[in-house]
């Protein structure tokens, strides 16, 4: 039997397994969290609400319900941590904010209820920025406390990374899915808009708002989100369609070898030199399986588009909010400001430009697999004030694309810098494949 060492450095898709066996029981694995939990946290500071005997409950249940021979959910045992701007019943979501401090809700997010359902240990809440917006939190980068863990989902990332939970739950609205996973060195799955209900997540704008998972596979993430996916009535942005095959297309091989579209997307020349460097390596080792591709000149407005429906529509779902300025942080009353300051023309003009840009990809998405990016301009800056820029991440979001974060690269500090893959709407399963492929690729060539 595996050591509590040993079984924090499995992937979820192998512990999900040993789980199911019997080879290793839900409060064994649950300890071992707990373990890493105490010992890091007082640095890290990944969790917003974190209680070592609920968690303990929570898998005690679950190994009484293996014993007595019923059938066990997907994710049987596997402990989840949960972004602090997803509501659970009767534990505190107090979305990162001092308004919503005590603030304990009464009914679990849909996604809260799917988690449950099937069989995942709840273990807690992480840490957010401020109503997942620019204010920072708490959380450091457990690669280096001095720099950045990102943000929004900053615990959640953090929390995955530093081997306190095998998986976790975000969100993006620009890029705080993505992004957070290439500083932490993990991967981050952004799914295509509308995929995962929403229902019970803090509304900041429903235009760009979509649910994330994190994990340390392309496999991992693809057997949480197959959990999450899915119909609800009450977010008007899911649709009544079958759940895909994630999990299954991402971990089966692909029939021919991916082909890639390497993309420099707008913020490109602004990046850190170390990345250009990365890339150049990294597009001359794929050689034939990968083509250069410019975007349409229209992606030079896309940051300035999506900021536009994010600030106007933060603007209108956090009234409430605004009326208690002085207790909130500077960088979100000024993005609160500059939200109330846009004209409802431009607003409903902004609108209209993802289904535009998105029509500028077809051609690329014809000719590849998966367009390859930059996750990040760099690694995770220094200091905790400030999450890092989304510009590699917001145009995607606002096309509504699918996207997942590989860890691929050390920069010269030590810290992670992650690789964007990026598909058509819908495309999510194939992206994982995709990715999952990659990550071989890359461990392949490391060796």
């Amino acid at each position: 039997m595996a050591g509590k060492v040993d079984i924090l450095t499995l992937e979820a898709c192998e512990l999900r397994e040993r789980l199911a066996s019997g080879a290793i029981g839900a409060l064994e694995l649950v300890e071992g969290c707990i373990a890493r939990i105490e010992a890091r946290e007082p640095q890290v500071k990944a969790w917003a609400w974190f209680d070592a005997e609920f968690a303990r409950s929570q898998a005690r249940a679950l190994d009484a319900h293996r014993k007595s021979g019923r059938a066990l959910g997907p994710l049987h045992g596997l402990p989840v941590a949960i972004k602090d701007i997803i509501d659970t019943a009767k534990i505190p979501t107090e979305n990162g904010c001092a308004v919503d401090r005590a603030r304990v809700p009464v009914k679990d997010a849909v996604i809260v209820a799917r988690l449950k359902a099937a069989g995942a240990v709840i273990m807690g809440k992480t840490v957010t920025t401020e109503l997942a917006s620019m204010q920072a939190g708490e959380t450091r980068n457990p690669h280096n406390l001095a720099h950045s863990p990102g943000g929004s989902s900053s615990g959640s990332a953090a929390a995955v990374a530093d081997g306190m939970v095998p998986l976790a739950i975000g969100t993006q609205t620009a890029g705080s899915v993505i992004r957070p996973a290439s500083y932490c060195g993990i991967t981050g799955f952004k799914p295509s808009f509308g995929a995962i209900p929403r229902t019970g997540v803090l509304m900041q704008s429903p235009t760009l708002d979509t649910v994330g998972v994190f994990g340390r596979t392309a496999a991992d993430a693809a057997l949480l989100a197959e959990v999450l996916w899915g119909h609800d009535a009450e977010d008007p942005a899911t649709s009544p369609e079958p759940v895909p095959p994630l999990l299954q297309v991402a971990r089966s091989a692909a029939p021919l070898k991916p082909v890639f579209a390497f993309v420099k997307p707008p913020g490109w020349d602004a990046a850190d030199p170390e990345l250009h460097a990365a890339f150049a390596e990294l597009v001359e080792a794929l050689g034939e399986q990968v083509f250069e591709a410019p975007l349409p000149n229209a992606f030079d407005q896309a940051a300035e588009v999506r900021e536009r429906i994010n600030f106007a529509e933060m603007a209108r779902y956090y009234y409430r909010y605004a009326r208690h300025m002085d207790a909130l942080g500077v960088r979100t009353q000024e993005v609160l400001t500059k939200g109330n300051a846009i004209l409802a023309r431009d607003y409903l003009a902004a609108l209209d430009w993802a289904d535009v840009l998105y029509a500028g990809l077809g051609e690329i998405f014809e000719r590849c697999d998966a367009v390859l990016c930059p996750a990040a301009t760099g690694p995770a800056p220094e200091g905790l004030d400030f999450t890092g820029d989304p510009i590699f991440n917001g145009l995607w979001t606002l096309t509504g694309t699918p996207a997942v974060t590989v860890p691929a690269f050390t920069a010269e500090n030590g810290l992670p810098m992650g690789v964007q893959l990026v598909a058509a709407r819908g495309n999510d399963a194939r992206l994982l494949r995709t990715a999952n492929w990659f990550q071989h690729w890359l461990a392949e060539t490391a060796s």
